[in-house]
């Protein structure tokens, strides 16, 4: 597929196609695959026109970066600029959900239209054996936001990969569900303070017993992120998103956490909850799912249960929050 050509057919591939779907990435493809938090949407990040064809086919804004994933410590070392913290997370916490933020290093191959122009790249290994394999395999940085339509919910299974870019890229690498569910963690190291961009799936108190200090917060421009994920609307389903709902209307979908109150459950259109229990992790396995379900139900509204803001709830509550941004 090329341009905005988008009439072509989509392979499914099993996991021990990783090395195939490496090589082609290698060749300018486009190819989903599983990471342990959602499907990525990869393309060769030096390669400039591959990730053209990326934002085309997700419709993404140009101006948002885009991570990218690298096999190894030294790999990413040889793309951004790593002080003393910056190494000191990565050994503590890669492979796995976090991205970090450093400055662009002096020869760094990750094109400019990954970096949305910026002097910094976000880097991360992810901790999928079918996404290594194919790294590794394309013997490159791969750029992957998450493979879905820009805006919409993100994917934790292939058939989610599907229903939003078959036809629009060349390959999905089914490797089941994902594990954590949410994006990646995204800490920038660019001026010696260790900022929180983006919560997700390696919670914050983690971090911040690692480095020995609170985390910053970052003051993020909703017109030209540093970050990905970091527009107003984001990860937004077709129906309106109402937050910390007590109560239920008429015709309202509803996504429950934790026990059922007042049989709210009962009163709506259709519901989905996220953890019977109230456990975040299942939570955030289940969030972006649950929301496809909702969504696809034809609702207007889907009012959402009040979700605690500690752990992984604090990621969450910022999806939830971004889903139901005005748009």
């Amino acid at each position: 597929m090329t341009g905005d050509d988008f009439s072509g057919t989509t392979r499914r591939l099993a996991p021990e196609d990783a090395v195939d779907a490496g090589r082609l990435l290698a060749q300018g493809g486009l190819v989903a695959f599983p990471t342990e938090t959602v499907y990525g949407l990869g393309a060769d990040a030096t390669d400039g026109e591959a990730v053209a064809r990326l934002y085309a086919a997700k419709g993404r804004p140009s101006f948002n970066p885009l991570i990218s994933h690298v096999a190894s410590l030294a790999a990413a070392e040889a793309l951004g600029r790593f002080d003393p913290t910056a190494r000191i997370l990565a050994e503590a916490f890669w492979p796995g959900p976090l991205t970090l933020v450093v400055p662009v290093a002096l020869d760094c191959a990750v094109s400019d239209i990954v970096r949305a122009g910026l002097d910094t790249v976000a880097l991360r290994i992810p901790d999928h054996p079918v996404a290594r394999a194919l790294i590794e395999s394309a013997g490159r940085p791969i750029a992957a936001p998450s493979a879905n339509r820009s805006g919409r919910i993100s994917p934790t299974t292939a058939d989610h990969v599907l229903g939003d870019l078959a036809g629009r890229i060349d390959a999905v690498v089914d490797g089941g569900p994902t594990r954590v569910g949410l994006e990646s963690t995204i800490v920038a190291l660019t001026d010696g303070t260790p900022r929180l961009l983006r919560p997700g799936g390696l919670a914050r108190a983690a971090i911040e017993a690692v480095i020995g200090r609170p985390l910053a917060e970052a003051v993020v421009d909703g017109n030209a992120p540093l970050a990905p994920g970091r527009l107003a609307s984001h990860y937004a389903p077709a129906a309106k998103v109402r937050l910390d709902a007590e109560e239920i209307f008429e015709g309202e979908a509803y996504l429950g956490f934790g026990p059922d109150v007042e049989g709210l459950r009962e009163k709506a259109a259709a519901h989905e909850t996220l953890s019977a229990s109230g456990d975040l992790v299942e939570a955030a396995a289940r969030l972006f799912s649950c929301l496809r379900t909702l969504d696809a139900t034809g609702a207007a509204v889907i009012a959402v249960a009040p979700i605690p803001a500690h752990g992984l709830g604090e990621a969450i509550r910022d999806r939830l929050a971004r889903a139901a941004a005005p748009r």
